[in-house]
């Protein structure tokens, strides 16, 4: 009798290289990859005794799932959407990564209180509602030199951000209205760079382990390649790799971007300024021969779909 084929959703609202790469990946592994849009599926508790409806597997489910992106929306529409990843996880279904981690990424906030529980080394950081403590903080910290960094709670790809104090030839903005950012001051300490051109490190975490790194160097501040940084090659260092892989782990992510800024304080070293649950990773690819989806798509089928297939049986699969 013939095994039947491993079927993986592919969450994203958007086609494009990643997704074709996963879908190639797991087609040399003798699995299916379809793209699934989260806006496209529901909860229909008269569909079938699971109560999912998730286009193109009928009344089954699919073995597994990645998440490549959970489009925006309405506070409703992403409820329900992270909703229905955490009821194909309460069903068995491998979620990676699940709605839990994608969460506590998805929110700067929630990701530097996680950081700095965990103990790692990150930037100092604010978040809240009030617009006099936001302009308390960024004049305490210019008046002791330092400039703070105004990003969107749940921005991406370094869209939005905007430098606060400072002084002299390098001065910066006073706080913009905070209608643009939700009416929320997410506020984080600026780490100057070490050198010029300035650069951070992203570094690849999957499973639990960095797989791969490199430099993204900008003439400008910030470092993003939607920005107009570069991608330079770049060694995993012991450090870089235990740094991230913490990071990873305070968060709970199956996969993750870390971003990591160079630091001249020797009491804290490099920082971790960022983690991304829905990393993307063409430029990084573009600067190693690691096969990252391979990697991402291996991870997901030898160890969560494994450690799933071994527990409690779920819902069959039509």
């Amino acid at each position: 009798m013939t095994a039947r084929t491993l079927r993986v959703a592919i969450m994203t609202d958007e086609t494009g290289w990643h997704t074709s790469r996963l879908k190639r990946a797991l087609r040399a592994r003798g699995a299916q990859g379809r793209c699934v849009d989260l806006a496209d599926c529901r909860i229909d508790t008269t569909w079938a005794a699971h109560g999912l409806v998730i286009p193109g597997y009928g009344r089954g489910l699919p073995d597994a799932v990645i998440v490549r992106g959970v489009a925006g929306g309405s506070f409703e529409q992403v409820t329900v959407r992270l909703g229905i990843l955490h009821a194909l996880r309460e069903l068995g279904v491998p979620v990676y990564n699940d709605a839990r981690a994608i969460e506590r990424s998805v929110d700067k906030s929630m990701t530097t209180f996680l950081l700095h529980r965990a103990g790692i080394a990150t930037p100092p950081a604010w978040a809240g509602e009030s617009l006099p403590h936001a302009r308390r903080v960024v004049m305490r910290e210019a008046a002791a030199g330092r400039e703070v960094v105004l990003k969107p709670l749940f921005g991406s790809q370094g869209k939005g951000l905007v430098r606060l104090g400072g002084s002299g030839e390098n001065g910066c903005a006073a706080l913009p209205s905070l209608r643009d950012y939700g009416g929320l001051a997410y506020l984080q300490r600026f780490v100057p760079p070490t050198r010029t051109p300035g650069f951070d490190w992203r570094v690849l975490v999957v499973g639990g382990k960095a797989v791969t790194a490199m430099r993204r160097v900008s003439e400008h501040w910030v470092h993003n390649v939607a920005q107009g940084g570069r991608c330079e090659a770049q060694p995993l260092t012991p450090e870089l790799a235990q740094l991230a892989e913490r990071a990873s782990a305070a968060l709970g992510l199956d996969y993750a971007g870390i971003d990591v800024v160079p630091c001249d304080d020797p009491e804290r070293g490099a920082q971790v300024i960022e983690v991304n649950g829905v990393a993307a990773w063409r430029g990084l690819q573009s600067v190693t021969s690691f096969d990252i989806a391979g990697c991402i798509v291996d991870d997901l089928l030898t160890r969560r779909l494994a450690r799933a297939q071994a527990g409690a049986p779920r819902e069959a699969v039509a």
